[in-house]
């Protein structure tokens, strides 16, 4: 790829990751290289053994916990500010050719960076690389200065039933 173009996959319906993790997949069956980096994700889901299966896939989570529904640490924040530095140097080093910034969405929600530093990293970025930002609530900054944007939106979903996330599905 010559340059590189900037998605957003948002919404409050389910599939953004599952969609990011799809297009890794494409990209590594085409010869790429792909960087997932999961940010408030420190629990275990599947996708993290993907690495056992997948040549030239890398993931890393930059999370202790899912605190989607707790206000965030301190420390929750200083992680958060640390996995955006290793992003931008990542994005900006050209390594890889897809960049997944997972959940970058929600961690702006909760003010762990700011907007404006996110669209410095990617702005930064080496141009032949894909990045691909997911979470709900996108800003509208980040909206604007993607090159595509999917809206995920529920329409029907079985945990209104109390079906609970369900491994290799949800998790």
């Amino acid at each position: 790829m010559k340059k590189g173009y900037v998605h957003v996959y948002t919404g409050n319906g389910k599939g953004k990751t599952t969609a990011a993790l799809g297009l890794s997949l494409r990209a590594i069956c085409a010869g790429k290289k792909v960087f997932f980096g999961q940010f408030v994700k420190g629990m275990d889901y599947s996708e993290l053994k993907a690495v056992e299966y997948l040549p030239h896939f890398t993931i890393q989570q930059f999370g202790r916990d899912c605190f989607i529904f707790h206000d965030p640490t301190e420390k929750d924040i200083e992680i958060a500010k640390d996995a955006l530095k290793k992003m931008g140097e990542i994005l900006a080093k050209g390594e890889y050719d897809l960049v997944v910034m997972d959940e970058v969405n929600i961690a702006l929600y909760y003010h762990l960076f700011s907007v404006e530093d996110v669209l410095k990293i990617i702005d930064g970025r080496a141009e032949h690389v894909e990045v691909v930002c997911t979470g709900r609530n996108a800003p509208q900054e980040l909206i604007d200065r993607a090159d595509l944007v999917t809206e995920m939106k529920e329409i029907k979903h079985y945990y209104t039933q109390g079906v609970q996330a369900r491994e290799g599905i949800e998790k």
